[in-house]
């Protein structure tokens, strides 16, 4: 094949991508031309790589590339994947499989890890909430869809799975092998501080959650709580629609959250008095960990005036995704809607800020290539945390003290 029929076939690739992105994104010659200007520009850049690149350009990794960055450009949950990638992704789905037991986004450019479920694999290897994976089995993840980082971390139960891994206080990234298991998410925990506050740990909110932490409220409030500490931190893992089910127990009226995108009609879900289990109240504890599902219950509680959220600003998570395959056996993985705060937030743009904002050292995140923050002994050790030394859970409990005082 000649280089004149390769640049043709790479041109018209890249093309096809851009016109199907202005396509997308509704614009329309008469009304703006920029996409089309942007064609001249693609064109000229791949007109310079042909006549002026040092090498000959290998064309289907030139395209794949531009494809790959396309869509992770628009955000964490969008990828390509190529025909053998999506053959390898179907197989794998379809596949009885164990987890690597955490929640894991892209940070930095990196796999990082948003939270890891108490008890599960990654939880037993080592790894901890904040970690960025540097690579997985000697790949860098920077040089992966988020797609593929999943797919590289679940396999058949008992396998291993090897990560390079970056963390705060130590000076060279940490490996360490995880042996994949099924999933098991901890149940949720109740407790009473002080004389009248009832505590509630919840570490995932997978379907059914719900209904469980609507029992430990009431055991709570049978205990003698007379006000309640809901602790999202570092809860990421499980499904969108529990965490409307979740806010709902505190709501009894009001939005909760939306669902809305370019073709994806605006679906509002709405709080149910009679799902409502108390009034009491209400604190709800976040950080960097959260996101979700719990972001959906924090920024609903915020929102609505029902009680305040204490900590840190949540990662930003909140999006449904739809698998398009294309004629050629590749296939796309699109972020087709977002859920929004009442307020129309786009919670995966924003996240969830607290309105008493509280930092907790232990949720920084370090990049690979950060020297100056990477000196072990410059790192403070983390400490376990325990109800004296947790400084966003005295900070709760502090702010539900208060309404006594306002009260009294």
């Amino acid at each position: 094949m000649s280089r004149t029929i390769k640049a043709l076939l790479l041109s018209l690739s890249v093309a096809l991508v851009l016109f199907t992105v202005a396509g997308g994104l509704r614009v329309r010659a008469a009304e703006d031309d920029g996409a089309y200007r942007q064609l001249g520009v693609y064109s000229e850049v791949l007109s310079r790589i042909r006549t002026e690149y040092v090498e000959e350009p290998n064309i289907p990794q030139v395209t794949n590339g531009a494809l790959h960055g396309l869509l992770e450009s628009l955000d964490a949950d969008s990828s390509y994947l190529t025909a053998a990638e999506y053959k390898d992704y179907e197989k794998h789905q379809s596949e009885a499989k164990g987890q690597f037991g955490a929640t894991v986004s892209k940070r930095f450019g990196y796999a990082a890890v948003v939270s890891i479920i108490p008890g599960g694999a990654a939880d037993k290897g080592g790894v901890q909430n904040g970690d960025i994976f540097e690579a997985i089995e000697g790949k860098s993840t920077r040089e992966m869809s988020l797609a593929e980082v999943h797919q590289a971390l679940d396999g058949p139960v008992g396998s291993k799975v090897n990560v390079s891994v970056v963390r705060a206080g130590k000076a060279e990234p940490v490996k360490l092998t995880i042996t994949r298991d099924v999933e098991k998410i901890p149940p949720a925990s109740e407790k009473i501080l002080q004389s009248d506050i009832g505590y509630i740990k919840v570490d995932a909110l997978p379907k059914g959650k719900a209904q469980e932490i609507a029992a430990k409220i009431k055991a709570a409030q049978e205990q003698g709580a007379k006000k309640l500490i809901l602790d999202l931190r570092d809860t990421s893992d499980g499904d969108e629609d529990e965490g409307v089910a979740v806010a709902n127990l505190f709501l009894d009226h009001g939005t909760i959250t939306y669902l809305q995108g370019q073709k994806y009609p605006r679906e509002t879900f709405t709080a149910d008095a009679k799902k409502a289990v108390t009034n009491l109240p209400l604190v709800v504890l976040v950080n960097r960990g959260t996101g979700g599902p719990a972001e959906i219950v924090a920024s609903a509680i915020l929102e609505n005036a029902r009680g305040d959220v204490v900590g840190d600003k949540t990662f930003g998570m909140g999006s449904i995704q739809k698998v398009i395959p294309m004629q050629d056996g590749s296939a796309l993985i699109l972020s087709i809607a977002k859920y929004y705060t009442p307020n129309g937030k786009a919670i995966q743009d924003d996240a969830v800020t607290p309105n008493i904002t509280v930092a907790d050292n232990n949720d920084d995140f370090v990049l690979p290539d950060d020297d100056d923050n990477n000196d072990a002994a410059t790192q403070p050790e983390k400490k376990p945390k325990t109800v004296e030394n947790d400084q966003q859970l005295q900070r709760a409990i502090q702010v539900l003290e208060n309404k006594d005082k306002k009260a009294a």
